[in-house]
């Protein structure tokens, strides 16, 4: 298994998409990153060359990847709790931020549907 910023990625996938793997690295940004390092996209990462390895890795040390980008997004929605403002509000209480529509939908921020006193039939 090749490694790129701490990340095992998968031998038998397409490079393009392996990247994906790493946070921070999306399908646009894995295609990019790998026309700049000059490496088509068609190559299994295991038939990678160390050559081709390191070019990838020299084009992925320019980005925020994984750790820091993980830290950099809580800060920010730190910050954004700890101002009051409306969307760090919405964090705080676990609610959609983006405003969607909470009262059909929404479990995957809400969780699980709670009973409701005095509901029973």
């Amino acid at each position: 298994m090749a490694r790129f910023a701490g990340v095992d990625i998968p031998n038998e996938k397409r490079i393009v998409i392996s990247l994906t793997y790493v946070y921070g690295v999306g399908l646009p940004t894995a295609q990019k990153v790998l026309a700049a390092a000059g490496v088509s996209e068609d190559v299994r990462t295991k038939d990678l060359t160390t050559d081709q390895e390191d070019a990838i890795r020299r084009e992925l040390d320019g980005l925020k990847l994984e750790g820091d980008l993980r830290r950099e997004v809580n800060l920010n929605i730190k910050r954004l709790m700890e101002i009051g403002s409306y969307r760090g509000m919405r964090h705080r209480r676990g609610l959609p931020t983006r405003g969607q529509n909470t009262k059909n939908n929404a479990r995957t921020r809400k969780g699980p549907a709670k009973a409701i006193a005095g509901k029973k039939k």
